[in-house]
């Protein structure tokens, strides 16, 4: 009889980025559906094939009714419920995941109502070395010790994020430029997505500010 790992889990309403300790490693999310689970992996059928990510127990799970099952495993004394017991298969999930070793660890795995979509906006976390109306080049670690530089084209459609962005954009009257508002130095999450040749920003969220 096969195990599944028991992880800690919880409901969440807002993701908060933070700091990778390790550096800013590439994060990549695919949508799907459960096909198996076992004692520390899932494998999950996206429009691009089946996708087997590893878990361990610093994987996040969200999903309706794992905060109370987390409850009650810590009343009981247990470090989180079982996967199997939040997930099922035939579910339909979106993964977050990064490269580990050349294998895909899952970092955050949410049950969605539908798994149409296959693989949606990657995510790219980094440092600013420049940005403009129209671009944004950032840097970080690819892991393994290898490094990335990759640079986003930058339209009206980007939405930006960061804290006083929305007092700023207010006290502008409409819409805050994304160079009055990131900078060369600060830390941030791209969301994108291939367009013609480029890389088009989707999402820009800084996740901490540079120090001046």
């Amino acid at each position: 009889m096969r195990r599944t790992l028991a992880l800690p889990l919880a409901v969440l309403a807002l993701v908060t980025l933070h700091p990778n300790p390790l550096g800013a490693q590439e994060t990549k999310m695919a949508r799907g559906t459960v096909t198996a689970m076992a004692g520390s992996s899932i494998t999950v059928k996206s429009d691009s094939g089946d996708m087997t990510f590893s878990v361990d127990a610093k994987t996040q799970v969200v999903a309706v009714g794992a905060g109370t099952r987390a409850g009650r495993a810590a009343a009981a004394g247990k470090s989180g419920p079982m996967l199997n017991e939040v997930i099922k298969v035939g579910q339909a999930v979106e993964v977050s995941y990064h490269d580990m070793g050349g294998a895909m660890h899952a970092s955050r795995i949410r049950a969605v109502s539908s798994a149409g979509g296959g693989t949606r906006d990657q995510t790219s976390q980094g440092t600013v070395k420049s940005v403009t109306l129209t671009s944004l080049t950032i840097s970080g670690s690819a892991g393994g010790g290898a490094t990335f530089t990759r640079t986003f084209a930058i339209d009206p459609d980007t939405k930006v994020i960061a804290k006083g962005a929305g007092t700023a954009a207010a006290a502008a009257g409409g819409r805050t430029p994304i160079t009055d508002i990131v900078a060369n130095g600060d830390r941030v999450s791209v969301s994108y997505h291939p367009m013609g040749e480029m890389m088009h920003a989707s999402e820009v969220r800084v996740t901490v500010k540079a120090v001046k």
